[in-house]
């Protein structure tokens, strides 16, 4: 099994990939500590501030000490060289807002997935011809299950993911796996900023249980 594949079954096994950025390393490893107990093994970190290399580089480190079956992606990926530089710290898979022709060269030759935000038919088409087979719908909440729906059958070989717009209630999640999506990617609604600035890990982990709990049931 090729990498990209081995990562493409570990976030559709679960059916939901939880994304975050926290500026404080010690708060961004407790929040992974608290996903894996929860039964997660594939996670996006955004890299959406100045500390994130850094994190990301000491989730690896604790990864590779605690949680050696957990699998760290990168997200909001719009270069060649962020792309270098989390390829280097070690990250697993790669997610970007929009498609970077440039990071899927860079990317998908090394069997390393990435999976870019795309929102037209266009975009989809122009990912497919690079190589791309794992597609981040992006931003969900404009698109909706609707778009998802409409795209679904024109694009066979390929996964789709919507992030943005994706409640953690049985409604929301069953309406997007009803369209045709592979997985759903979840932020805010499910590690909240509130959550984060308490340090409520435990209720991160409950939340995240109670969706992969909804994910299973609908499968």
């Amino acid at each position: 099994m090729t990498k990209i594949q081995l990562v493409t079954n570990a976030i559709i096994n679960q059916g939901v990939l939880p994304l975050y950025y926290n500026a404080d390393e010690t708060v961004t490893s407790d929040i992974l500590r608290a996903l894996y107990k929860a039964g997660i093994r594939a996670v996006e970190y955004t890299s959406r501030g100045e500390a994130a290399l850094g994190n990301f580089t000491k989730m690896v480190e604790i990864r590779n000490a605690e949680m050696p079956d957990m699998l760290l992606g990168i997200g909001t990926v719009k270069n060649v060289k962020q792309a270098e530089e989390y390829y280097r710290a070690g990250a697993d898979f790669f997610i970007s807002p929009g498609f970077a022709a440039e990071v899927a060269a860079f990317l998908i030759p090394k069997d390393l997935l990435y999976s870019p935000g795309c929102m037209t038919p266009t975009e989809i088409i122009e990912a497919e011809n690079a190589g791309v087979t794992f597609i981040k719908l992006f931003p969900g909440n404009v698109l909706g299950t609707g778009f998802m729906s409409a795209v679904k059958d024109v694009f066979p070989n390929l996964k789709f993911m919507p992030t943005g717009g994706v409640d953690t209630t049985e409604e929301s999640i069953e309406s997007w796996f009803s369209a045709g999506v592979s997985a759903v990617g979840m932020g805010s609604k499910l590690v909240s900023k509130d959550l984060m600035a308490t340090k409520d890990y435990a209720a991160i982990e409950n939340e995240t249980k109670k969706v992969l709990d909804i994910i299973q049931a609908l499968k």
